[in-house]
C-alpha cells in the first residue's frame, strides 16, 4: 500500500514539475512575443520610445513632488515609478492597436478581422452576404439586438443590407436591427472606432434572447461568400475567392 501511494506521489510531482515547465514556457513564450511586437512598433513609431520615457518620467518626477511636500518623497517614489512603468504599458498597447488598425483599413475582411476579435459575448456571423466585388455584410448578435455591418462600396452594400434586414426582420420579432457602414466617408464608422461604436449601443436584448435570436438566424441559408477572416495582405491574389463568387 505504502509502494502504490509513493508511486503516485511521484507521477502527481513530476506532473507538477512538467506542468511548471510548460507554464515557464509559455511565459518566455509570451514575453518573446511582446518584445518583437515592440521591436516592430519601434521601428515604425518614432514617438514611441520618447512617449513611453515620458510617462515614466513625468509620473516618477510627480510623485516625488507630493511626496517632497509631505517630506515622504521616498515613500512615493517606489509608487510614482510603478504607474510611471503602467502608463507607459498603456501607451505602447494603444499605439500597437491603432497601428494594426491603420494597416487594416480598407483592406477586404478588415470588419469581420475587427468584429471578430471584439470582447464579451458578442456572435459574429462574418460574410452572410457579400458581392463578386468583395463588398461583404456581416452579421452580429449581441445585449442591443442584431448589428449588421457592411464593408465595401455604399452603392453595393446598401442593397445588401436591405435584403439582409428583411430575412433578420422575419424571425427575430420586435429586437432591434442596427445597421452600420465601415469606412472613412460621412456617415460611416472608421475601423479604428467600429468595436468602440457597438459598446456604446443600448442594451435591448437579455442572454437568453441572443440565444433564441441566434439559433433562429443560423437556421436561415446562408448565401453569403467567405471572405477571408483578417486583412488581405496588400496585392493578394483574390481570384479563387471571386470564383467562388461567382458560383454562387
Amino acid at each position: 500500500m505504502a509502494g502504490k501511494q509513493d508511486k503516485a506521489a511521484k507521477v502527481d510531482k513530476t506532473a507538477a514539475k512538467e506542468a511548471k515547465k510548460e507554464r515557464r514556457a509559455a511565459s518566455r513564450a509570451k514575453r518573446g512575443q511582446i518584445f518583437e511586437a515592440f521591436k516592430m512598433q519601434r521601428r515604425e513609431d518614432k514617438a514611441l520610445v520618447p512617449l513611453m520615457l515620458g510617462a515614466v518620467l513625468g509620473a516618477t518626477a510627480l510623485a516625488w513632488g507630493i511626496g517632497y511636500f509631505f517630506d515622504m518623497q521616498w515613500v512615493f517614489l517606489p509608487m510614482g515609478v510603478a504607474l510611471g512603468a503602467l502608463l507607459a504599458v498603456v501607451i505602447f498597447g494603444r499605439r500597437v492597436q491603432a497601428n494594426v488598425f491603420k494597416k487594416a483599413d480598407g483592406q477586404p475582411g478588415a470588419a469581420a478581422w475587427a468584429l471578430e476579435n471584439l470582447r464579451g459575448k458578442w456572435r459574429v456571423t462574418p460574410a452572410v452576404s457579400g458581392t463578386t466585388q468583395l463588398d461583404a455584410l456581416h452579421r452580429v448578435i449581441g445585449r442591443p439586438g442584431v448589428v449588421l455591418v457592411a464593408e465595401g462600396a455604399p452603392h453595393r452594400v446598401k442593397a445588401l443590407i436591405a435584403q439582409e434586414k428583411k430575412r433578420v426582420s422575419r424571425v427575430v420579432g420586435d429586437t432591434p436591427i442596427y445597421d452600420l457602414m465601415v469606412g472613412t466617408e460621412e456617415g460611416q464608422i472608421p475601423l479604428r472606432k467600429l468595436q468602440s461604436h457597438l459598446m456604446k449601443l443600448p442594451r435591448n436584448i437579455s442572454a437568453a434572447q441572443m440565444d433564441t435570436i441566434e439559433n433562429r438566424l443560423n437556421a436561415l441559408a446562408s448565401r453569403g461568400a467567405a471572405l477571408p477572416k483578417g486583412p488581405m495582405p496588400a496585392g493578394a491574389k483574390m481570384r479563387s475567392v471571386q470564383r467562388t463568387m461567382r458560383r454562387r
